[in-house]
């Protein structure tokens, strides 16, 4: 299975943003990763979805937004309609979270379901068949910059337990605290996709960081 590194927008230089986006497009990277937050699910406010379409326009690869807000199925449509390809939702945001999976999928849009470090996995047997992606939080979400929680390990192990029994074919992706320390270990226990934010973009050598990402 190939690896998969979806940089966080959030930790990018929103003073030269459209450097840093050609940075990604230039890159082995392969997906946009884009955090949108409402002060309310989360206690922060990040992007929206004017800013999500400011980075389709100049974006070559898929953008990957994670929706950390309440009742995200108000605003499906403007997603899709801002470019996104992919749309994670949260398991704890979502009271109808099955229809809301398929209101997304009517789209034509990947969807993924993002679970907080507290969240047991197994509250998803309901739906791993219906979804692209699992998101596992290895951070409280709002914030970047976070220490990675340990446990991910075992919920990442969890997780690939139980798309195998499901026989579901989601992707694991993994969000928070990612470095060069652990992604390798993440990606041998079943991650595919690690979301990195800070790592990379605090470095004066981003492209060598996804490199690297990639070669652990």
């Amino acid at each position: 299975m190939k690896k998969i590194i979806a940089p966080s927008l959030l930790s990018a230089n929103l003073a030269f943003l459209y450097r840093d986006i050609e940075m990604i497009n230039e890159s082995e990277a392969d997906w946009f990763h884009i955090d949108i937050m409402d002060s309310s699910f989360v206690s922060n406010i990040s992007f929206g979805s004017l800013f999500t379409k400011y980075v389709k326009k100049h974006a070559h690869k898929p953008m990957d937004v994670h929706l950390m807000i309440l009742q995200p199925e108000r605003y499906i449509k403007e997603f899709k309609d801002c470019g996104s390809d992919h749309l994670h939702i949260h398991y704890e945001a979502c009271i109808h979270l099955h229809k809301t999976i398929y209101s997304i999928k009517k789209y034509g849009i990947k969807v993924g379901v993002a679970v907080n470090p507290h969240t047991p996995v197994f509250l998803l047997k309901d739906v791993i068949k219906d979804i692209d992606f699992v998101l596992l939080m290895s951070v409280n979400p709002g914030f970047s910059g976070q220490k990675f929680i340990k446990q991910t390990y075992q919920k990442l192990e969890e997780t690939k337990d139980l798309i195998l029994q499901k026989d579901s074919s989601a992707l694991i992706e993994v969000d928070g605290g990612i470095n060069l320390e652990n992604a390798s270990l993440l990606f041998k226990n079943g991650a595919d996709i690690l979301v990195a934010g800070t790592t990379i973009f605090s470095n004066s050598n981003p492209k060598k960081i996804i490199h690297r990402l990639l070669e652990e």
